[in-house]
């Protein structure tokens, strides 16, 4: 018996991912987008991974280059402890070189020790957070090899040439077992992708010329018969080149939330230096002589060194989080936004759904078996190469019909036409097999003069309630029955947005199915609400409607007619499956195409916001119990009273002033994981999430350094140090 061959698909949550593309509910129409993207995997694992010894020794050493003072501006809080560092350095030389002192070499050398490690650790931290994704970029580095590539000639010749000299608008021929040399589209052929490269997903993927799969990334390689592309960057500018210098923090900006929060740190330090210099004329009035390194060291405390310390790993980590996700985000302001957004529109196909249709029944006329049915869409579709032909075919097969090759040798082949709206074939024997839209084979029958059959509407009606599309099938002058496309959901996605409704973000689904047909996938997705019939300035109008209510909106699409609404939305998704001008007018794109990655996105988003607020809170918290250490010890002697305010029962002044100043810097590197991994966002009301973040990092960011504190001040007085 014969059969098709047919080319691996990519697997999907163990089934066979047939991407079926975009079809009108009322029209035939072969799709154009071939076995498009997959679905890769969520690596969540990767976000546990323990960080490799290079990674931190590297870190270690990044963390002593960058006490570079010109880098070290670029954080006012963390610059005014290292000009404090450097003072305390020459006391240590000198204690006398600005007035003179009580305070000894020792007690100077243990407070610049103090701040220089204090500096060491907020370095650290930073440095860390780059190296992971140093890490990734050198990974995706070993993926841009310098590879060769086929240049097509204007005169049909191929001339080998490096990939670097290629230029936008080359024509570049790709075969089996070659890598893709860099961005492009396909203009001809079909072909497997092996983008676990970029992806990671082990799964090759059916690119081909034309629709919404057309386009390829360089570093990725061709695994089945060959492509010829057109190069749509310049060397530079690649996919790839803008992935590696995105992860490693070359182009990594503040967010807007950032640089406030910045602004607010350099604001707080410049308030705290002010109070620190009154203090000694007040000082001076009451009699108290107080040392250089000890206002230095009560300035350090006071200012908000721990979240100075922690903001740039804080959105370094964010970022690598995304990347672990398998996102790629253009931008930190895209992931934060991401965190507020409220409504979050999508485009059905590819997205909610799998975008082509399959044959999931055989529905046969009143008098027709289903057998006959089945035998006449068998025979409709052995030549129809479309997916929705193979899977007619495939269907077919499961219940037991086959073919061979030489029953159809003379067979000529009928391609489908927007005018006929129906393909099929021409039998040596006359007979005239046809396979389309209900209403253009009703035609076709009526004009030749046969009858119709009474139910054919009842079962096209019922296809189409059920939001699935109906193919009539008939042979000569009779018809056999229907054939009934279904554009499957993608699953689990009715509980994602439950989640996001949960979180209060509205999802709305935008598709140009007829507005029955959109109801009904609107229903079994479980979106809040769907445009119907929609066209691309549709989903523009949908995207302005929500902002201009002060809302901020995401929105996830592939094809080309949802550039501009990507474009206009303040988080764009682009899946890497879609086309070019999808990934170009997005600020994020998923490797694994996968729509519901962007609940991980928001997640992420929100993540990174209340990290950020958290270890703010902490911080500030913090001040309250340095308070209570240094002030009672820096005036305790001139004002004896201040002794009820030493309620940890500190040992000394100079134990006092040491312990905070040991705290302060301990608990940097102590605050490193969460800043790395992050708060750990739970899907709440947001007083709910305020009041929780509260107790824990403001009420504990008063109770923990108390403790600390007291700890330290045990163990120096314990040690005879102080």
């Amino acid at each position: 018996m014969g059969a098709i061959e047919r080319k691996k698909e990519p697997m999907v949550e163990g089934k066979s991912n047939q991407a079926f593309a975009e079809t009108d509910k009322e029209t035939y129409r072969p799709s154009g987008k071939g076995g498009g993207g997959h679905i890769g995997p969520q690596h969540q694992g990767s976000s546990k991974r323990r960080l490799s010894r290079d990674i931190v020794r590297q870190a270690s050493l990044d963390a002593f280059k960058k006490l570079n003072p010109m880098v070290m501006i670029k954080n006012p809080v963390m610059f005014i402890v290292e000009v404090g560092t450097f003072i305390t350095l020459l006391l240590c030389i000198n204690p006398d070189l600005f007035a003179a002192s009580e305070a000894g070499r020792g007690y100077n050398m243990a407070v610049f020790l103090i701040l220089l490690f204090t500096l060491l650790f907020a370095n650290f931290a930073e440095a860390l957070a780059e190296g992971r994704g140093k890490a990734q970029a050198d990974t995706l580095r070993k993926t841009k090899s310098d590879t060769t590539a086929k240049l097509m000639q204007k005169d049909g010749t191929i001339r080998q040439v490096s990939s670097t000299q290629l230029k936008k608008g080359d024509i570049v021929r790709v075969e089996a077992g070659e890598l893709i040399p860099t961005d492009g589209e396909i203009i001809e052929g079909l072909a497997s992708i092996d983008e676990s490269a970029i992806t990671g997903e082990s799964a090759p993927v059916i690119k081909e010329a034309g629709g919404d799969f057309s386009s390829v990334t360089g570093g990725t390689r061709v695994t089945s018969d060959y492509i010829v592309m057109r190069v749509q960057t310049d060397p530079g500018e690649s996919f790839l080149d803008r992935m590696i210098s995105l992860v490693e923090g070359a182009q990594r900006q503040k967010t807007p939330n950032e640089i406030a929060l910045t602004t607010l740190l350099a604001v707080l330090t410049l308030i705290f230096l002010i109070v620190i210099l009154t203090m000694v004329p007040m000082a001076s009035y009451l009699g108290i002589r107080l040392d250089l390194a000890t206002l230095i060291a009560l300035l350090v405390c006071l200012i908000p060194t721990t979240i100075g310390g922690l903001l740039s790993a804080i959105g370094i980590a964010g970022m690598d989080r995304v990347t672990q996700f398998n996102v790629l985000a253009m931008s930190g302001k895209a992931v934060e936004a991401a965190g507020d957004i409220d409504t979050l529109i999508l485009d059905k196909t590819g997205t909610i759904t799998y975008g082509n249709r399959m044959a999931s029944e055989f529905i046969p006329v009143q008098g027709v078996t289903m057998q006959e049915m089945t035998r006449a869409a068998l025979q409709a579709s052995v030549r129809d190469e479309t997916p929705e032909g193979r899977s007619v075919v495939e269907l077919a097969g499961k219940q037991g019909e086959r073919w061979q090759e030489q029953e159809y040798a003379d067979a000529e082949n009928v391609e489908f036409t927007a005018e006929t709206r129906m393909s099929g074939l021409n039998l040596g024997s006359g007979m005239q097999i046809r396979k389309g839209a209900v209403d253009a084979i009703k035609h076709h029958i009526a004009s030749r003069g046969a009858r119709i059959p009474t139910d054919l509407d009842d079962i096209a009606h019922r296809i189409a309630k059920a939001g699935g599309t109906p193919l009539a099938v008939a042979i000569d002058d009779r018809i056999y029955g229907v054939i009934y496309l279904k554009d499957t959901v993608k699953p689990g996605l009715k509980e994602k947005f439950a989640e996001m409704r949960s979180m209060g973000i509205k999802t709305i689904m935008c598709t140009g199915d007829n507005p029955l047909t959109a109801a009904t996938i609107a229903l079994e997705a479980g979106v809040d609400d769907f445009i119907a019939e929609a066209k691309p300035e549709d989903k523009i109008a949908a995207i302005k409607k929500e902002q201009q209510a002060g809302k901020l909106v995401a929105m996830t699409g592939d094809g080309t007619n949802d550039a501009p609404a990507l474009a206009q939305a303040d988080v764009g998704l682009a899946m890497n499956s879609g086309t070019m001008a999808a990934k170009e007018a997005a600020n994020m794109i998923d490797l694994d195409s996968d729509p519901t990655k962007l609940l991980s996105v928001v997640s992420i988003g929100k993540q990174l916001l209340i990290t950020r607020g958290a270890l703010t809170t902490f911080s500030i918290s913090n001040d309250i119990a340095k308070y209570f250490a240094i002030i009672p010890a820096m005036f305790i002697i001139a004002m004896p009273q201040l002794q009820s305010l030493n309620i940890m029962n500190l040992a000394s002044p100079q134990s006092a002033i040491l312990s905070a100043l040991i705290f302060n810097a301990i608990i940097i590197p102590l605050l490193i994981p969460i800043a790395m991994k992050g708060v750990k966002y739970r899907a709440m009301s947001a007083e709910r999430l305020l009041g929780r973040n509260v107790l824990i990092y403001g009420v504990g960011g008063v109770i923990v350094p108390f403790i600390g504190i007291k700890l330290i001040d045990l163990i120096l007085s314990g040690l005879h140090l102080v």
